[in-house]
């Protein structure tokens, strides 16, 4: 194993050096950013293998081993840097190279695959999710190792290509090669700051259950005036079936569906109450005429702390420019469910099959899929490694971190937990309205190189934290 070669920079320091390459490293992310690795579309998949080479390319040059690892999905990048020994300690960092859609493509600003920065934001599908995140710990990695030819620790990467479609080959990778990714603790960077300068650290993450629901009536598209009225219309009928999932009061309507919920104690609640929140603002970055949700919780527990169920997309009927007279054939909708512990994606499965199927009209047939789904995760914020991290954030930003919850879901969290025994460390560098999963996504880029630093620091501390 070959590390970078220590160049003259070594004794400028880490944060010289982060600075002097500035430029470069947000180049290269740019570069990182043009590949459209867009795993839920198979027109794709040679830009999403493209993905994985040009990353393990870029690790080899930070001075890591790096190899590209075949699934009968997306590949899995590997990269390792043992020169620390086997008495220090090994971090593992996860992330994902694989990107969301980025349809609807007219609501962009600038196109979704030329970065363009605007306003201090770099504009680009997959700059916060995961790319630029997943890249900025490349980047420390390298000036480690281009500064000082060694790392405080052993570090080892794991990036894949299906975080955007769930994780189907990841877990099983990881148990085959649980040897190979054996860690002290996992790092992982794919969430967002509770706000601008507030440097974060994640304590809890909701699951998934997402479902595609068909509904089939005639056998073909129908004239509206000959059959309406007499031939129950599918459209119809996926509305009054949605309609049921939710009361009033925002409540998910489920039999059984809150059965298994854990809810918070006071204390817990009580500490989200003291985090600086304005919902009018919050709303204001929606572009929401109001907020809604389950009646009794506040916006940050409704995000954190409770379940939900959403509509994701419909598709059903004549949708083209002027009118067009149909009774359609077909009806289907996109809905998840996310997950707070201690519900179970397969329990959730049957439930809303369960549901389903009860409240379904009589004239059409019905069918639930399961697509792909999570465990939700929780973890006590404290030990050596969150207070290696809270330095570390606080050297880079020049403020204490706070502990914050996510809504959204990193399905392999507890695969890691379970499988390698070790605990996962969140530390995210987004920001709320980067529009993850959304036209005009962007990732600050203060953010970007502030986060570079704060990593670069971690490694210090993480050795700083297990000398004696």
């Amino acid at each position: 194993m070959t590390p970078t070669k220590p160049t003259e920079t070594n004794a400028q320091g880490l944060d010289a050096y982060l600075d002097a390459n500035a430029s470069r490293n947000q180049d290269e992310l740019f570069d990182f950013l043009r590949i459209p690795s867009v795993s839920a579309r198979s027109e794709h998949n040679a830009d999403t293998a493209r993905a994985a080479e040009w990353l393990a390319e870029s690790l080899r040059t930070a001075g890591m081993e790096a190899k590209v690892h075949r699934t009968e999905g997306h590949p899995i990048v590997v990269a390792e840097w043992r020169g620390a020994g086997k008495g220090a300690p090994t971090v593992l960092v996860y992330g994902h190279y694989d990107v969301q859609p980025a349809e609807p493509l007219e609501l962009w600003e600038s196109p979704a695959f030329e970065p363009t920065i605007r306003d201090g934001r770099i504009y680009a599908r997959g700059s916060v999710d995961d790319k630029g995140q997943l890249y900025l710990h490349v980047k420390a990695i390298q000036a480690h190792l281009a500064t000082r030819g060694t790392l405080p620790c052993n570090v080892v990467v794991v990036a894949e290509g299906e975080e955007e479609v769930g994780s189907e080959h990841l877990p099983g990778f990881v148990e085959e090669h649980k040897g190979l990714l054996a860690a002290d603790v996992v790092v992982i960077s794919d969430s967002a700051m509770f706000a601008p300068g507030s440097p974060s650290i994640l304590s809890s993450l909701r699951g998934l259950a997402y479902f595609e629901i068909n509904v089939t009536g005639p056998a073909v598209d129908l004239h509206s005036g000959s059959y309406g009225g007499a031939v129950v219309n599918p459209a119809m009928a996926l509305a009054r079936i949605l309609a049921t999932l939710h009361d009033a009061d925002g409540r998910v309507t489920i039999p059984g569906f809150y059965d298994r919920v854990r809810e918070w104690t006071s204390v817990e609640r009580d500490a989200v109450k003291r985090l600086p929140f304005e919902e009018a603002h919050f709303r204001e970055e929606t572009g929401a005429t109001a907020l809604g949700g389950e009646k009794g919780y506040t916006v940050l527990e409704r995000l954190w702390a409770r379940p939900t169920c959403e509509v994701n997309g419909l598709l059903s009927g004549y949708t083209g420019e002027g009118a067009k007279t149909v009774l359609p054939s077909k009806a289907m909708a996109k809905v998840s469910c996310r997950l707070v512990p201690d519900q179970e994606p397969a329990e959730i499965e049957r439930l809303m099959k369960a549901h389903v199927e009860r409240v379904a009209p009589a004239g059409v047939v019905v069918d639930v899929k399961h697509l792909h789904g999570g465990r939700p995760w929780r973890n006590e914020p404290s030990g050596r490694f969150v207070d290696a991290a809270r330095r570390a954030l606080a050297r880079a930003y020049d403020k204490e971190a706070v502990i914050v919850g996510e809504g959204g879901s990193i399905p392999i969290v507890g695969d890691f937990e379970r499988i390698l025994g070790a605990p996962v460390l969140l530390i995210g560098f987004g920001l709320p309205g980067e529009n993850a999963h959304a036209p005009n996504e962007w990732m600050s880029v203060e953010n970007f190189h502030k986060g570079t630093q704060a990593i670069t620091a971690f490694y210090e501390e993480i050795a700083r934290s297990a000398t004696p």
